[in-house]
C-alpha cells in the first residue's frame, strides 16, 4: 500500500472494539452494572496476552487483585471462550458485527456527523510503543473528519498493567512484523 501512494495511516484501523465490548461486558458483570454505564479502555493488540484492558481506568469501580488477574485473562482469551461454547463449531461471528458497527456508526459521528470529542480504542500505526518495537498499537485515539484526529497518550497504569505492558510487547512485536511481511 505504501509504495502504491494509497496508504494513509489516519485512516487504517485495526479490531479492538471487540476487546472493549468483551470488557465491558464482564466488567459489568463483575460490578453488577449496567454495560452501557461501563467503558474499559483496552491498549496492545488483538491476540491472548497482546490484549491489556485498563481495569484502573474504570471509574468507581472496586476491583481486588483476583478479580483483575481473572478479568484480565477471560478478556485477553475472551476468543477461546466463545469457541469453547460452541464446541469447536464456530466462532464470535455476531460479536464481532457488533463490534464492528459500534465503530463504524462512532467513526461515522465524528468523521461526517462532525461531533467533536469521539474517542475510541483501535489498533492504529502509533508512536507510543515505537520505542518498544511496536509500529502499530491499540490504544484510545480522538477520531474526526480524517479519520485518527490524535492519539491520545496512555493513562498512567498500575503496576500490574505496566508488567502486562512489559510481557506483551516482544509477541506484539513479532505478531506486527508478521504481518509487515505478509503485506509485503
Amino acid at each position: 500500500m505504501k509504495k502504491h501512494g494509497v496508504y494513509n495511516p489516519k485512516r487504517l484501523f485495526g479490531v479492538t472494539t471487540l476487546d472493549v465490548t468483551r470488557a465491558n461486558t464482564f466488567v459489568s458483570e463483575n460490578q453488577n452494572w449496567k454495560v452501557e454505564d461501563v467503558n474499559v479502555p483496552v491498549i496492545g493488540g488483538h491476540a491472548g496476552t497482546t490484549i491489556l484492558p485498563l481495569l484502573s481506568q474504570v471509574k468507581n469501580a472496586r476491583f481486588s487483585e483476583a478479580d483483575v488477574a481473572a478479568l484480565t485473562k477471560r478478556i485477553q482469551f475472551g476468543g477461546d471462550e466463545v469457541v469453547q461454547a460452541k464446541n469447536g463449531a464456530g466462532s464470535a461471528t455476531l460479536s464481532m458485527a457488533y463490534a464492528g458497527a459500534h465503530f463504524l456508526n462512532r467513526l461515522l459521528s465524528a468523521s461526517v456527523g462532525g461531533k467533536k470529542g469521539v474517542v475510541e480504542c483501535t489498533f492504529v500505526e502509533s508512536p507510543i510503543a515505537a520505542k518498544d518495537g511496536c509500529e502499530f498499537f491499540a490504544s484510545p485515539v480522538e477520531l474526526g473528519p480524517n479519520g485518527v484526529e490524535k492519539i491520545l497518550p496512555l493513562p498512567e497504569l498500575s503496576e500490574y498493567e505496566q508488567e502486562g505492558y512489559k510481557n506483551m510487547i516482544g509477541d506484539l512485536s513479532k505478531q506486527i512484523q508478521k504481518g509487515l511481511h505478509f503485506v509485503k
